[in-house]
């Protein structure tokens, strides 16, 4: 078994990136958030939609949770959705209160869904697709996850699954503390350690979906609508795309197989890509290393706040 996992780790690692096949839509979650580290809610909404369009995306998916609609956003939470939908962007589902799965019942996790729905349907940019707060699927709860599955299916609503991961939102969450403890940022190095920690997380996932499908699929990007995301997303486009990416809608990357695909694995939670491969037999670990606090939050510290690594 050893030699077996060994085997893949090794060719996991020497997979060729074919030429011309690398393709992603970038998608966030959580609008309306709240104010961040440098800007206003509506300030951010009007950067994110200048930049996306900067960076030439013609439309990325916002996944909503309408409970954030004048509660934790302040006011105009719902015309920032209204003004991305304009700007040619899509909006989805993501719960009214972003409940984790595992956190309640399988009724009530799907009362919260169908509130959201309410919400959302008859709106321009509205699209069939359900994103799971946490990207927590009901962890070890094969029944609850079942239940919620069969919940989705019945509502015609699909899984609004991500495939590459870079967690953001840790990297949002430290530029926060830091502001608030007023420690010096080098902003240059912030937006270095953001694209190429974004661009990693496509790569690791492109590589290890080649493995796992022998093909590459339309990656789906997890970001957040965050401060960095207004700062910097006209750069991210820039630099997927110097590294071989096509930046597709939304709407193409949900085309694609994957959308019915429903891995059975001993615990459902994060990108639809580790979850194919722990089906697959791969070894862990199937995700790119920067999602654990643990790698990312040093990083953080030592390139982007200059701080000596605790002894």
């Amino acid at each position: 078994m050893r030699l077996i996992s060994l085997l893949l780790a090794l060719l996991f690692v020497a997979a060729p990136a074919a030429a011309g096949d690398k393709r992603i839509a970038l998608t966030f979650d959580d609008a309306p958030r709240q104010r961040g580290a440098f800007f206003t809610p509506g300030e951010r909404t009007r950067r994110l939609i200048a930049g996306l369009r900067k960076g030439r995306v013609t439309q990325a998916a916002f996944f909503v949770v309408p409970g954030n609609v004048g509660k934790n956003d302040g006011v105009g939470g719902e015309a920032r959705i209204a003004a991305y939908v304009r700007a040619g962007h899509v909006i989805a589902n993501h719960s009214f209160t972003h409940p984790a799965l595992t956190d309640v019942s399988a009724a009530d996790y799907v009362a919260n869904i169908d509130r959201a729905e309410a919400w959302l349907r008859g709106r321009p940019g509205r699209r069939p697709w359900f994103r799971f707060p946490y990207l927590n699927e009901g962890r070890a709860d094969k029944v609850k996850r079942d239940a919620v599955r069969a919940a989705l299916a019945a509502r015609g609503l699909r899984n609004g699954y991500v495939t590459a991961d870079g967690a953001d939102w840790n990297m949002e969450g430290l530029t926060e503390a830091a502001r608030k403890a007023g420690k010096p940022i080098d902003m240059k190095a912030l937006k270095a350690l953001y694209l190429e920690t974004m661009v990693g997380a496509a790569d690791y996932n492109d590589k290890l979906a080649r493995q796992v499908l022998g093909r590459a699929p339309a990656q789906v990007l997890l970001l957040h609508e965050t401060d960095l995301a207004a700062l910097y997303i006209a750069d991210l486009a820039k630099a997927l795309r110097k590294d071989g990416w096509t930046i597709v809608t939304a709407d193409e990357a949900y085309a694609d197989p994957l959308r019915e695909r429903l891995p059975d694995v001993p615990s459902m939670q994060g990108t639809l890509t580790e979850a194919l491969a722990w089906e697959k037999g791969f070894p862990a670990p199937r995700w790119y290393d920067r999602v654990a606090p643990k790698v990312a939050d040093p990083l953080f510290r030592a390139r982007v706040l200059h701080e000596a690594a605790a002894k």
